[in-house]
C-alpha cells in the first residue's frame, strides 16, 4: 500500500484499524463521524501523536482495572466541587478520571456569576448525593470512554496533565 506523505495525512480516531495498521481500508480515506486529527508536516509529529494515543490506551485500562469503592456511610463537608473531588479522591485513596476531574473544575467555574457563589455546595446538594454523582460519573468514564476518544481529548488541551490525578500504588 503507498502511503501517503505525513502532511497529507488525517488520522481517524474513531477506529482501530487506521491507527498503526497496514491493511487497504485504513488510513485517510476511511470516514467516520469522529472528530479528525490532521496529522503535522514532520514524522515526529506522527510519532508524538502515536504516542498521545498509546498512554491514552494505557491509562484508559489501567482506570479501567481500579473498582469503584462501594457505598460510604461517611458525610463530606464541601464548598466547591474540586473540594469535594479531592476529599473523594484522599478518603478512598484512589485517582478519578480525566474527565470527571475537569468536569468538576467546569462545575465550578459554571458558578462564577451564580448569586449563591459564596454558598458552599454542602448547603444546596447533600453531600451523599454530590459523592454518590461523583462515582457514578466516575464509573461512566472509566468503564465507556474511548482512549481514542481520550487521546483526542488530550491533543486539543495542553494542560491535560493538570487533570490527570497520580497514580497510586
Amino acid at each position: 500500500m503507498k502511503r501517503a506523505a505525513p502532511w497529507e495525512a488525517t488520522l481517524d480516531i474513531s477506529s482501530d484499524d487506521s491507527l498503526g495498521s497496514d491493511s487497504e481500508d485504513s488510513g485517510p480515506e476511511k470516514s467516520g463521524t469522529a472528530a479528525k486529527i490532521s496529522v503535522s508536516q514532520s514524522s515526529k509529529d506522527l510519532t508524538s501523536e502515536g504516542a498521545l494515543i498509546k498512554r491514552a490506551k494505557m491509562y484508559q485500562e489501567y482506570m479501567k482495572s481500579i473498582p469503584i469503592p462501594s457505598y460510604g456511610d461517611s458525610v463530606i463537608p464541601f464548598t466547591s466541587w474540586q473540594g469535594l473531588g479531592r476529599s473523594v479522591k484522599q478518603l478512598y485513596g484512589q485517582p478519578l478520571h480525566y474527565l470527571p476531574n475537569s468536569l468538576l473544575k467546569k462545575w465550578d467555574q459554571s458558578r462564577f456569576a451564580c448569586d449563591d457563589v459564596y454558598q458552599p455546595l454542602d448547603t444546596i446538594i447533600h453531600p451523599v448525593k454530590a459523592e454518590a454523582l461523583i462515582w457514578v460519573t466516575e464509573e461512566l468514564h472509566r468503564l465507556t470512554t474511548s482512549h481514542h476518544y481520550l487521546a483526542s481529548l488530550w491533543a486539543s488541551d495542553l494542560m491535560y496533565h493538570a487533570h490527570i490525578d497520580p497514580i497510586f500504588a
